[in-house]
């Protein structure tokens, strides 16, 4: 498929159209009246040429007098240039042909039309004429044919002349809207220039710059703005991908630098067997946390590109949470920690995928819950909607925490120790699972608890 014509080109296109178009209609309509006001000079004439003959015949005598016949027709035709004259009586006798071609080769109307007068147009291959041809009534009752012309080579010429100067006007018409047409729109199009200078010099280092809508014409405002919030959201989707490879890099950067340490440490001198083994379970720790590391952001990234479509089957949310519970058991005994389950509710979903969304939930509750409190899950249906509200006591974090807590790698308390905080992609996973599922999860807190509402559909969005 071959390149869009400009919009440059385009516009002065239509320009040189629009002009065609509007020239050739006023050429038009200006040469239809000019040859409608010479067809209505020569017709006034024949007929004024006409009614003076017409006049002459009917005081004409049984016998006329050829000699002062002739003298009255050269009279009437005084003051008419070129204008020709050709009488003859119904036995088809000449009374009068004035000199010129001959007239009484004109082929004769039906009686019906002579009688009211006709024009029309005859030439004799010399020139071209416009002829009336009228059937007149004597004074003695007698028949008479009057035929008149006028020559309108004169006329024909003129419109000629004028239809070679209509086509030269319409071609410089042309040219010159072109031209002016090309001006207005490259005149036109500098404010899109402009936005095209001013985004072409930003870069990956200057994505804050913003267009200003309000020094742009208004067929380009909705451009500007729309193009502001594209930088927006590339701005904050490059922000959040600097941050990730930093957060990344950070995560990695200590149980590497653990397992260097202890590496090196084992090294340093000789060691029994023991000993080895002792180091060799610490660095498995650390391979483990790197492990599950890389497994959740291979997870998260299959969640963003849409590689984790979950499988629709009917879940029992009350089991689930459940045999979450059995599991969290003695961890939960152990930081003296007490679980409540409330309430039922059943979805389509993919089993495993919200199984472990409520895993992240429930023990990052179990973390942040005092000791003698109680985590508590409610499940409840409404409006075709399964809703799951994971409550735990405690200190609740600070306003500005909230609305970053769902973020990768975020610690509301960066200070807690990375065995029991992990790495930060707890809730992030969380929150893919529940939006793959077409869902919704939000975190609330008071002054005495932090809750997570999660809003699933009762039937799977694919």
């Amino acid at each position: 498929m071959g390149r869009p014509t400009s919009l440059t080109l385009r516009l002065t296109l239509l320009f040189s159209a629009v002009a065609t178009v509007v020239l050739l209609a006023f050429g038009w309509i200006i040469e239809r009246s000019i040859e409608e006001h010479f067809a209505v000079a020569d017709i006034k004439e024949l007929k004024e040429i006409g009614q003076a003959v017409e006049r002459s015949l009917s005081t004409l005598q049984a016998k006329p007098d050829l000699a002062r016949l002739k003298q009255r027709f050269d009279d009437v035709l005084v003051g008419h240039h070129g204008a020709l004259l050709h009488v003859r009586d119904a036995a088809e006798r000449r009374l009068y042909t004035s000199p010129g071609p001959d007239l009484s080769a004109i082929p004769s109307p039906t009686p019906q039309r002579l009688s009211q007068g006709v024009v029309h147009q005859w030439n004799d291959t010399k020139n071209n004429y416009r002829v009336f041809t009228q059937q007149v009534t004597g004074q003695n009752n007698g028949s008479y044919t009057v035929i008149i012309a006028v020559d309108t080579d004169f006329h024909l010429h003129f419109m000629k002349e004028f239809h070679r100067t209509l086509w030269l006007m319409v071609v410089c018409g042309i040219a010159a809207m072109a031209a002016m047409g090309w001006i207005a729109v490259r005149h036109g199009h500098r404010p899109l220039h402009n936005m095209i200078g001013q985004i072409s010099r930003i870069s990956a280092n200057e994505l804050n710059t913003r267009l200003t809508p309000e020094t742009v014409p208004a067929e380009l405002t909705e451009l500007a703005v729309s193009f502001n919030e594209l930088l927006q959201r590339m701005e904050e989707a490059f922000n959040r991908l600097s941050n990730f490879s930093a957060d990344i890099a950070h995560e990695l950067r200590t149980p590497v630098t653990n397992l260097m340490t202890q590496t090196q440490v084992a090294l340093s001198q000789a060691r029994n067997a023991e000993e080895y083994q002792e180091i060799l379970y610490s660095n498995v720790e650390e391979y483990e946390r790197m492990a599950q590391m890389i497994r959740d952001m291979l997870f998260l990234a299959k969640a963003d590109n849409g590689l984790t479509p979950p499988n629709a089957e009917e879940i029992d949310l009350n089991s689930e949470v459940r045999n979450l519970f059995d599991y969290y058991e003695a961890l939960a005994e152990e930081q003296h920690v007490s679980l409540a389950l409330e309430g039922n509710g059943k979805v389509m979903g993919d089993r495993l995928m919200l199984r472990r969304a409520l895993n992240n939930l429930i023990s990052n509750a179990i973390r942040h819950t005092p000791e003698n409190k109680t985590v508590t899950v409610q499940l409840s249906m409404k409006s075709n909607q399964a809703h799951i509200t994971v409550s735990n006591p405690g200190t609740p974090p600070a306003p500005e925490h909230l609305s970053k807590i769902f973020d990768r790698f975020y610690r509301v308390d960066p200070s807690r120790q990375r065995s029991t905080e992990g790495a930060g992609l707890g809730l992030a996973i969380v929150k893919s699972i529940v939006e793959s599922h077409g869902g919704e999860i939000s975190v609330t807190s008071d002054e005495t608890c932090t809750r997570f509402l999660v809003s699933l559909p009762v039937t799977i969005v694919e």
